[in-house]
C-alpha cells in the first residue's frame, strides 16, 4: 500500500521551528515527508534539510515526495538517536533546528503484515526497523511473566497488567502465540467483561507497551535529547511531538533540566555547581491540536508539541 500519513500539528511545528531560509534543519522522524515538505519549501538554495527514518518504506516514500527539492534534501535511513553520527558523515556539526514526530505512522498501523494494530489478524511483528531481530512475537513468547507484567504496567499503564501477563504465559505453555488475533483473545480473557465496555479496545494499552519495548522507544528518546540540544546553533529550536504521557514526561523533564541544570541545594545563596543553562523552554504548556484538526484526524487527539530554544 502507499505510504500515507497525515502530519500532526503541521503548521504549529513549522512555526515553532522559526525557519531561516539558509539554515540547516533535521527531521528525525521523516515518515511520509509531510513536515519535511513544508520545511524544504521554506529553504533557499543555500538551505539544507536532512531527513532521517529507520523505516525503509518511509525513506522510499519521502524520497519520492521530496525529490522536487533536489540537493537541498538529504535522506538517510537511520534512527534519530544516531543524528550526530549522520551529521558527522555529512560534514555538518551544528544545525538550526530539528523536529521529531514520535507517533506511529498511519502506514505502519494500517499495513496489516507489520503487526502494529489490534484491528487486523496478522503476524506479531511491530518492528519500526525491519533490520532488527527482536519482534513482538519474541517478547510475547520469550519474556518472563514478571517482565511482561513490568512492561504492560509501565509502558501500557494498564491496571490489569498482572492478569494479562499471567494469561499470556499460561496460553503460550499450550501453544506459541504467533498472531495479533491470538493475542487479542488472550488479553480479552484477562480483563473482566464489565471493564471491557469502557476505555476503548481492551488490547490498546498492551499493544502500546509491547511496541515501545520492541523498538526501545523510551530508551532512545531519553538517551538522545541532551545530544540533540547540544547540536543546535544559538537560537536553534528542537520541536518534539509526543502521543502519550510517557514520552511527554521525558521531553518535559529533559527540556526543564536543559533550561535549569543547577543541582545546588535551594539553601545556597549562589550557584556553585557550575552547570549553565542550555537555553529556554518556549512552550510553558504543550501546544495541542485544534478542534478542527482533531475532527479531521482523530489520531491527533493525544498529540502534544513542546519546543526548546538553544541559548
Amino acid at each position: 500500500m502507499a505510504f500515507e500519513h497525515t502530519s500532526v500539528l503541521l503548521n504549529e511545528t513549522i512555526e515553532g521551528l522559526k525557519i531561516k531560509p539558509d539554515g540547516i534543519y533535521v527531521d528525525g522522524t521523516l515518515g511520509g515527508g509531510g513536515h519535511s515538505h513544508k520545511i524544504a519549501g521554506k529553504l533557499s538554495e543555500n538551505g539544507r534539510l536532512i531527513g532521517i527514518d529507520q523505516d525503509e518504506a518511509a525513506v522510499t516514500a519521502a524520497g519520492e515526495r521530496l525529490k522536487e527539492f533536489g540537493n537541498k534534501v538529504t535522506i538517510i535511513r537511520s534512527n534519530f538517536r544516531n543524528t550526530k553520527s549522520v551529521l558527522d558523515l555529512l560534514g555538518i556539526h551544528k544545525i538550526d533546528g530539528m523536529m521529531l514526530d514520535l507517533g506511529v505512522s498511519s502506514y505502519q498501523l494500517d499495513t496489516r503484515e507489520r503487526g502494529f494494530s489490534y484491528r487486523y489478524d496478522a503476524p506479531l511483528d511491530m518492528r519500526m526497523d525491519l533490520r532488527q531481530t527482536l519482534t513482538a512475537e519474541d517478547i510475547v513468547n520469550g519474556y518472563s511473566e514478571m517482565d511482561l507484567f513490568r512492561i504492560i504496567r509501565d509502558y501500557g499503564e494498564d491496571r490489569f497488567a498482572k492478569n494479562i501477563a499471567k494469561h499470556i504465559v499460561k496460553a503460550r505453555e499450550e501453544k506459541k502465540i504467533e498472531t495479533t488475533g491470538e493475542l487479542n483473545e488472550i488479553i480479552k480473557a484477562a480483563i473482566p467483561a464489565k471493564m471491557r465496555k469502557d476505555g476503548g479496545h481492551p488490547s490498546k494499552r498492551t499493544y502500546q507497551a509491547i511496541r515501545i519495548e520492541c523498538n526501545k522507544e523510551l530508551e532512545m528518546l531519553k538517551e538522545s535529547l541532551d545530544e540533540l540540544i547540544e547540536l543546535l546553533n544559538p537560537g536553534g529550536r528542537l520541536c518534539i511531538i509526543t502521543f502519550h504521557s510517557l514520552e511527554d514526561r521525558i521531553v518535559k523533564t529533559a527540556f526543564k533540566k536543559a533550561e535549569n541544570p543547577c543541582i545546588c541545594p535551594p539553601s545556597f545563596p549562589v550557584c556553585v555547581c557550575g552547570k549553565t543553562s542550555q537555553g529556554k523552554v518556549i512552550t510553558g504548556k504543550p501546544v495541542l491540536p485544534g478542534e478542527e484538526e482533531q475532527n479531521e484526524n482523530p489520531r491527533s487527539k493525544s498529540a502534544k508539541l513542546r519546543i526548546f530554544e538553544k541559548a
